[in-house]
């Protein structure tokens, strides 16, 4: 890894002025404008032999067209971890992130706000992974009779989270059926954790299937529906992948569809948050260190948030490799704590 190579302080230096002036001005850095930017007294010689020395290390590269240099994904690795400045964020750019993020009791309109906030204050497409559901427990079960052989199924979630599922089912059933319905099954689940409640409807099923009525059995079985879906097609939540258009390198029509796609799909993105959930805090992946083809190009900048004391999920930002690193992260890590104490303020 580059962040294990020893560098002189003359190199570091001038590695430290070229990553961030590529990232200032997206062009090759070369020996003059080094020499100029880094205030060192060495000659355009020297630097020359410095950034050969880089270049073998494998952490620059000279582009066909330039005898400048620009970072390499493993430049970039070495500056995040040994060279950078992390600025942190003033107290007046802490409340506009907090003001942004407004009150509400409603988790997911705190979870989109906290998307769309990331996304307006670094530019970036941002990404925001939904609490696992082994966290929440469920309070009560409600069904509602709709036309056509649906029926609304309510889930309220750790006493004020609610969440709609629409189940069509085998024939119309009555208001009264439906309620007596709910009122077995809050008295078999009201309070257990979602993995607990979908366990036990499997063994009430399995335990007392030729007890139940037909009824009983077709309500259990749609509330299995229901819970097992809940989350399914909202476990991550993107906003501004417009704003990667034309950034840095991905102005590659071809690279923006397929990843474009990526987002949509969100399958290799879940794997990806999966590994930063686990590492919890800050994580950083700078092209193929995040496993998938379709992000490279691209760095990611994630950090967990929590509430009491529980990881329960992931923020971040994907954006170009050459992005401004000593800014998004504060950015990153601020909204991940806020998140986690507007949702503290909500318990």
């Amino acid at each position: 890894m580059a962040e294990t190579l020893e560098l002189t302080e003359r190199a570091r230096i001038l590695m430290k002025v070229l990553v961030e002036r590529y990232i200032e001005e997206g062009a090759p850095v070369g020996s003059r404008n080094l020499a100029r930017a880094s205030g060192l007294s060495v000659s355009a010689a020297t630097i020359r032999n410095v950034m050969a020395d880089l270049e073998e290390m494998g952490l620059v590269c000279s582009p066909h067209t330039s005898a400048g240099r620009v970072p390499t994904a493993r430049g970039f690795r070495f500056f995040v971890d040994s060279l950078l400045e992390v600025q942190e964020l003033s107290e007046q750019e802490v409340r506009g992130l907090n003001s942004r993020l407004g009150h509400t009791e409603e988790i997911g309109q705190l979870l989109e706000r906290a998307s769309s906030t990331l996304s307006e204050a670094t530019q970036m497409a941002s990404i925001v992974m939904i609490p696992r559901s082994e966290h929440r427990s469920i309070s009560q079960v409600e069904f509602l009779p709709l036309s056509e052989n649906r029926v609304l199924v309510i889930l309220i979630l750790d006493d004020r989270e609610v969440q709609n599922r629409i189940i069509t089912t085998s024939r119309n059933y009555s208001h009264s059926e439906l309620e007596q319905a709910a009122n077995y099954l809050n008295s078999l689940l009201a309070g257990a954790e979602l993995p607990r409640v979908r366990e036990q409807i499997l063994q009430e099923m399995g335990a007392i299937r030729d007890q139940l009525d037909a009824m009983m059995q077709a309500v259990l079985e749609m509330t299995q529906r229901a819970i097992g879906e809940e989350g399914e097609d909202k476990d991550v939540l993107v906003s501004g992948e417009s704003k990667l258009m034309g950034a840095g390198e991905l102005t590659d029509i071809e690279r923006l569809r397929q990843l474009f796609e990526a987002f949509e799909e969100k399958r290799e993105m879940l794997q990806l948050l999966d590994q930063a959930l686990h590492g919890q805090g800050i994580q950083i992946f700078i092209g193929k260190e995040s496993g998938y083809e379709v992000f490279d190009g691209c760095s990611l900048i994630t950090s967990t948030y929590e509430a009491d004391g529980d990881v329960m999920g992931v923020v971040g930002v994907i954006g170009p490799t050459r992005m401004p690193y000593q800014r998004v992260i504060p950015i990153v890590d601020v909204t991940a704590r806020l998140l986690a104490a507007h949702l503290k303020s909500r318990g």
